[in-house]
């Protein structure tokens, strides 16, 4: 059986005796330069901008309009030949330049990557964020309780180690 496109990103393929071959290449070439970028300028926008540069990508919001219209999630990179788009793939992961961090799709949807520049995300709730002030050690007190002292001391040093507390 012979296919016209790639499997995983349609890329059009060339055949034997094919007139115009330069057209399915070219167009391999530009869906190939959009998905290497590996850069969106957003993933909010569901209208196309007015006057985008050459080689610019976005992907597409949901309930998108004008041309981008039935693209919602798509990637879409303005060409000398107008809009390209792309359907996503599970684990393609794009720098979004307005979010300043990356988003990766899972098979069905957009999602923001857990790292950011604020901290480290799980289920959308930031759970590491920047390191907090120094804590000093434990000393003083009515009572000294060694084993505890130890322990709040072995705790300090591990989020010391792992940046979490300053030194």
């Amino acid at each position: 059986m012979t296919m016209d496109s790639t499997l995983r990103w349609a890329l059009p393929q060339l055949f034997a005796g094919q007139a115009q071959k330069e057209l399915f290449h070219n167009e391999a070439l530009a869906r190939i330069d959009m998905l290497l970028h590996g850069a969106v300028e957003s993933a909010d926008q569901d209208e196309p901008p007015a006057s985008p540069a050459v080689g610019a990508c976005w992907i597409v919001a949901a309930g998108a309009g004008g041309a981008w219209e039935g693209q919602d999630g798509a990637l879409a990179c303005w060409t000398e030949g107008g809009w390209r788009f792309a359907a996503p793939r599970e684990g393609l992961s794009l720098w979004v330049a307005d979010r300043g961090h990356a988003m990766r799709h899972d098979g069905a949807h957009w999602e923001d990557c857990a790292v950011r520049a604020d901290g480290f995300y799980v289920g959308g709730e930031r759970v590491v964020g920047a390191a907090a002030a120094a804590i000093a050690d434990p000393a003083g007190g009515a009572t000294v309780d060694m084993e505890a002292r130890s322990a709040l001391a072995a705790i300090l040093g591990a989020l010391r180690t792992h940046g979490l507390i300053a030194t």
